[in-house]
């Protein structure tokens, strides 16, 4: 065994190795070992799995459930080490108060009070102080249990003295060396005395754990100065632990046994310790698996051979198998119990790590040999253990044997393995009936090879049920179902798109290019229209968010930018409340510079156009050029309405309405690509404006229409690297300004108009018009 680890599994040992494995800092504010990232939102598996191990799975393995690349998960306070056990420390010592103290009381004491605090509350509970410290409450029934209060409180005081040492900071992440903190060498005189002349047995298991800890600590202090230096801690821990019950005390004790062990590097005889912690309690398992480091094979074998007896070697092998090699981990504790609980939480990580690889492999040559060689042998271990049919859980192994062939496209294999484990799935499973129903849907869809009438009948209630799951309206927990629905949408629509049937294609998998016909768009409208959907069509459209209004929106869209206004205002009435969504800015003004949100601010108390008032608008004046008024001012709205209406202009919100054209960002790129050419389009805004220009009676005028066609011109230059495919990064990057041509309506500006006031405006505004001139200048 040869271990190569992960970047990820460096930094966890980098840090593990200075933070070694501190099961409590003290009796009262307990320090854990260094944990690894927790969930913290970066990965969903709930998004891109099928198979959820809460299904089979003890919940006291489920900090280490595979959660992408990140080990623990699950939303635990993993990383704060000096709280994890605050309550259970409250819990033991309140049950040892018989419950007769004030729980909130008890709790501030050890938690909160300071070693100055608690000094002054021991000598006001002895009579030696009139009053509480300032913010100390006060326990009740102390009078009925003076001496329990007082042993207590001469206990915690020298617990509050070794936090002075053995209380982290907090910052684990950090990579500078962390000065290590100085160890009282009176405490050590102290603290044997305390042990020895305690007679309780619940104060004394706590003063043997802080002597323990206190050794560890000096060791770690001494190490760091005198390496050879030593202290006395593995021959005080076994004089004195018969002396003590196996409980939570001892545990957290043994971890700073097992500490000591690793700082003296050790590694053999500190990871089979930290795997006695992890076996006994759900609280021991997150530090005691994060400081679980074999080294090499060779510092492995003398771990196992540790081992008293077959069920602490499983646990070595579960412990080693939940970080790496879960094949191996499996088959060995497979050999040792077949029937082993501790099986279960290696084989959800296998499934969900070759899940998370990706759903079968269409081209196998593209998978590298070893991969090929892992998955191969995975699928035979999983295989047999399944049908040979001796652990716990048969319908488990039959599932994910069935799983993992059809990730790799061995769906008849699959199909076998699913049939038998439905008959071994306990009925009043909830969670594991729904995770069979999922698994065998989407080997269902996987091997569709035809939808006809009797596949589409029976495929409506998984549709309506997942469906119902994800809109919330049935609600089973820990199932992972959306990864199962996006592959539905997914082959249905594969399918569909085989068959030739585009419009059941569209409504499972909406493709931007469907919209490219009108006729198809029509066709969508008429099925949404429909009064008799089948259950099928019913179930199908459950999962298509676009109503009939935002189509019809989508077509007065692209006819408006056709000029087809008469058709365009039909649909657009026909839009719902869509047709009444305002644009932010006055569609017919435009300035010198384009700045969206500033006309959006100036114009932010003015009434708004609708953007079917603003069609309408645009009608009635296209009909008054049509009619010969006001032709230079008509064309110039006309030109000034087509140009806001492009990505360059302030009513980018008129496209933006259309929900399947709808942009996120400021870029073009942004902008669905079957879309991203009308909407950045400024040709027939040009039109109107050479129009205006020839139209017009005087030359300040004819001044702004050239500008007006120059910023078009330039639109256009632009739109030319937005629309090429492939040079999305070159946005981003900026363009050379420099090398975009100016076009011609930059000459005819300085040529014809550069007496007129206009052009002195333009000199002032427009950078790239200012460089221009003093580039012919020189």
């Amino acid at each position: 065994m040869n271990y190569q680890p992960s970047l990820l599994q460096r930094l966890k040992q980098k840090i593990s190795k200075k933070f070694l494995l501190i099961f409590s800092v003290c009796s009262i504010a307990v320090a854990g070992v260094v944990v690894a990232c927790g969930d913290g939102g970066y990965y969903d598996d709930f998004e891109s799995s099928s198979f959820a191990p809460e299904a089979f799975v003890s919940s006291t393995y489920s900090p280490f459930f595979f959660t992408s690349e990140i080990t623990y998960y699950n939303g635990y306070n993993l990383d704060n080490s000096n709280t994890r056990y605050n309550q259970l420390v409250v819990s033991e010592w309140n049950s040892w108060f018989e419950n007769k103290v004030d729980t909130a009381a008890l709790k501030t004491l050890l938690i909160k009070a300071s070693s100055g605090n608690v000094d002054s509350v021991a000598r006001y509970y002895k009579g030696k102080l009139a009053v509480l410290p300032a913010g100390m409450p006060e326990l009740k029934n102390a009078k009925a249990n003076k001496k329990k209060v007082n042993s207590f409180l001469d206990y915690l005081i020298l617990a509050k003295e070794c936090e002075v040492y053995a209380v982290g900071d907090g910052d684990y992440w950090s990579y500078e060396k962390t000065p290590v903190k100085e160890v009282p060498v009176v405490l050590e005189n102290t603290l044997l005395k305390a042990v020895d002349d305690a007679k309780d047995p619940f104060i004394k298991q706590r003063l043997w754990f802080q002597m323990v800890r206190y050794y560890y600590f000096k060791q770690k202090q001494h190490a760091a100065d005198v390496p050879k230096a030593d202290v006395p801690l593995p021959a005080y821990f076994a004089k004195q632990e018969a002396a003590f019950p196996k409980n939570m005390m001892y545990y957290r004790t043994l971890g700073y046994l097992a500490g000591y062990y690793y700082q003296k590097g050790d590694f053999a005889q500190a990871n089979y310790l930290y795997s006695l912690c992890y076996n006994y309690s759900f609280e021991m398992k997150i530090p005691s698996r994060w400081s679980f480091h074999p080294q090499n094979e060779p510092d492995w074998k003398q771990t196992l051979n540790l081992a008293k007896n077959g069920d602490e070697k499983i646990t070595l092998w579960q412990m080693l198998g939940s970080s790496r090699d879960e094949a191996r981990a499996i088959k060995e504790i497979y050999a040792i119990d077949p029937k082993s609980e501790k099986l279960d939480l290696l084989l959800s990580r296998l499934v969900n790590i070759r899940e998370s690889q990706g759903q079968s492999w269409k081209d196998t040559s593209k998978i590298d040999p070893v991969t090929r060689v892992a998955i191969t042998a995975e699928q035979a271990l999983v295989g047999n253990i399944a049908n040979e049919e001796k652990t716990s859980k048969p319908y488990y192994w039959n599932l994910a044997a069935g799983y993992l062939n059809s990730l790799s496209g061995n769906y008849a294999l699959a199909k076998t393995f699913y049939t038998k484990g439905r008959k071994q799935l306990p009925v009043n499973d909830t969670l594991v009936m729904a995770q069979y129903k999922v698994l065998n849907w989407l080997l269902y869809l996987k091997t569709l090879k035809d939808i006809d009438t009797n596949a589409e009948a029976e495929m409506v209630e998984p549709l309506n049920w997942l469906n119902s799951l994800s809109k919330n309206k049935k609600s089973i927990a820990n199932l992972r179902y959306n990864s199962a629905i996006a592959q539905s949408m997914t082959l249905l629509s594969a399918q569909y798109k085989k068959q030739g049937n585009v419009l059941k294609a569209y409504f499972f998998a909406p493709e931007m290019t469907f919209y490219n016909s009108n006729e198809r768009i029509e066709a969508a409208k008429a099925l949404l229209n429909k009064k008799d959907k089948t259950p099928f069509e019913l179930a199908m459209l459950n999962y298509y968010s676009i109503n009939v209004g935002q189509l019809s929106y989508l077509q007065a869209m692209l006819l408006v930018y056709q000029e087809k206004l008469d058709e365009a205002i039909v649909l657009m009435k026909q839009a719902d409340t869509v047709n009444r969504t305002e644009l932010m800015a006055n569609p017919f003004n435009i300035k010198i510079q384009d700045c969206h949100d500033c006309d959006h601010e100036a114009d932010k108390d003015k009434k708004h156009f609708t953007v079917l008032g603003f069609i309408e608008a645009l009608k009635t004046i296209k009909a008054d050029l049509a009619a010969g008024k006001e032709v230079s001012r008509n064309a110039a709205l006309l030109g000034n309405a087509y140009y806001n209406i492009t990505h360059y202009g302030n009513a980018r919100v008129f496209y933006y309405s259309a929900s399947v054209t709808e942009s996120y960002g400021d870029s073009p790129y942004s902008i669905p690509v079957p879309y991203r050419k009308i909407v950045t389009d400024s040709k027939v805004a040009e039109k109107y404006y050479l129009l205006a220009r020839a139209n017009a009676k005087t030359k300040e005028l004819k001044a702004k229409y050239t500008y007006m066609a120059a910023k078009c011109e330039r639109n256009e230059i632009y739109n030319m690297q937005y629309n090429s495919p492939g040079n999305d990064r070159k946005y981003y990057g900026g363009f050379d300004f420099s090398k975009i041509p100016t076009g011609k309506y930059f000459a005819e500006l300085k040529a014809q108009y550069s007496q007129t006031k206009y052009y002195q405006e333009v000199l002032n505004e427009c950078g790239y018009f200012k460089a221009y001139i003093n580039k012919k200048h020189q």
